[in-house]
């Protein structure tokens, strides 16, 4: 017979489903951005170029922040698997 599994377990399956939908998240959105985002470019820093980069730029800021979130959760709880 199947036992339920502890509150832990169920949570740390939880956060990681969380994490997985955040990553499909931010996929679709950088492919709704390069695919709709037009044509042009722009100077950063003395350099050109193409506009759609900047918003993937800080859609990528968001995906570093969130793995990083996830790996200091882990290593908070204790399980740095």
């Amino acid at each position: 017979m199947l036992s339920e599994p502890d509150p832990e377990v169920r949570l740390v399956q939880k956060r990681d489903r969380k994490f997985l939908i955040a990553m499909a998240m931010f996929g679709v959105l950088a492919v709704i951005i390069w695919f709709t985002f037009g044509e042009g470019t722009a100077f950063v820093f003395g350099r050109q170029i193409e506009m759609r980069w900047i918003p993937l730029f800080v859609i990528g800021t968001f995906v570093f922040r969130t793995i990083m979130a996830r790996e200091a959760d882990k290593i908070r709880r204790g399980s740095g698997k």
